[in-house]
C-alpha cells in the first residue's frame, strides 16, 4: 500500500519512513504543505499521514482542501501533545484519525492499518489466485501443499500483483509501489524481480499464474 507522509521534522520523519517500511508499505516523503497538496490531487495514495505544522499550506488546511474537491484519501493528522483543539479542529475538517506526538511506531501502524481497513472494507489479510495463497499477518506465501519462501521485495511484489488479480499492473505501477521510485525506462530491475518469482510460484506447476501481457506489463490470474 502506498503511502504519503507529510512531516518536515527529518528525525521524526527517518524514524517514520523506516517504521512504515519495514511493514511493507510504499512510502513518499514530503516536506512542503504545498507540495502534498498537489501529490494528494495527482496521486491515488492508499492513505496520508499529515503532521499539521508545516511550511506552506498547515496540515488542517490541506485535510479541508482535499475533501471540498472530493479526495477521500484517508487521512491521518499528527498533532501537538495536548492540543485538543488541534484534534477536533482536524476532525471536523475532515481527517479521518489524529495521533499526538510523541508516538510509538506500533500505534501508528495499527492505526493505518484501521484506516485503510475502514476506507475499503477489507477485512481479510490473505488473498488468493487458484491453489496460491498468501497469508500477510503471518507473512506466509503457499502453493498447493508447498511453502514458497520469498525476499522482502518478491513478497511485496507478490502482494502487489494479488491486491489486483487479472489486472495489468505497469512496470511504473510495481516499480513505484515496491521500490519506492519513479521508473526508469532503462532499468529491468521488475522484469528480474518477476522471473525470480516465476521460478518460485510457477515452476513445477502446469498452470502458469505470472503472466506477461505483452507491451503492457504483468497480471496474475489463472486464466492463459
Amino acid at each position: 500500500m502506498r503511502i504519503l507522509l507529510v512531516e518536515d521534522d527529518k528525525q521524526i520523519s527517518r524514524f517514520i519512513v523506516k517504521g512504515l517500511r519495514e511493514k511493507n508499505f510504499s512510502v513518499d516523503l514530503c516536506e512542503n504543505g504545498d507540495e502534498a497538496y498537489d501529490q494528494l490531487l495527482a496521486i491515488p495514495y492508499d492513505a496520508a499521514i499529515l503532521d499539521i505544522m508545516l511550511p506552506g499550506r498547515d496540515g488542517i488546511s490541506i485535510v479541508r482542501q482535499l475533501r471540498k474537491n472530493a479526495v477521500t484519501t484517508p487521512v491521518l493528522l499528527l498533532t501537538a501533545r495536548g492540543a485538543v483543539s488541534e484534534r477536533v479542529e482536524g476532525l471536523y475538517a475532515g481527517a479521518d484519525d489524529y495521533l499526538a506526538k510523541p508516538f510509538a511506531m506500533d500505534e501508528l501502524v495499527a492505526r493505518v492499518h484501521a484506516l485503510l481497513r475502514r476506507s475499503t472494507g477489507e477485512k481479510v489479510t490473505r488473498y488468493s489466485v487458484g491453489d496460491l495463497s498468501m497469508d500477510l499477518a503471518r507473512r506466509t506465501v503457499r502453493r498447493s501443499d508447498r511453502k514458497i519462501d520469498l525476499t522482502s521485495r518478491e513478497f511485496s511484489l507478490l502482494e502487489c500483483l494479488l491486491r489486483n488479480p487479472g489486472h495489468v499492473l505497469t512496470r511504473t505501477q510495481l516499480c513505484e509501489h515496491v521500490w519506492e521510485y519513479h521508473f526508469d525506462p532503462g532499468t529491468n530491475l521488475v522484469d528480474v524481480y518477476i522471473q525470480r518469482l516465476r521460478r518460485k510460484i510457477d515452476d513445477g506447476f502446469a498452470t502458469k499464474l505470472i503472466q506477461t501481457v505483452r507491451g503492457a506489463g504483468y497480471c496474475i490470474s489463472e486464466a492463459s
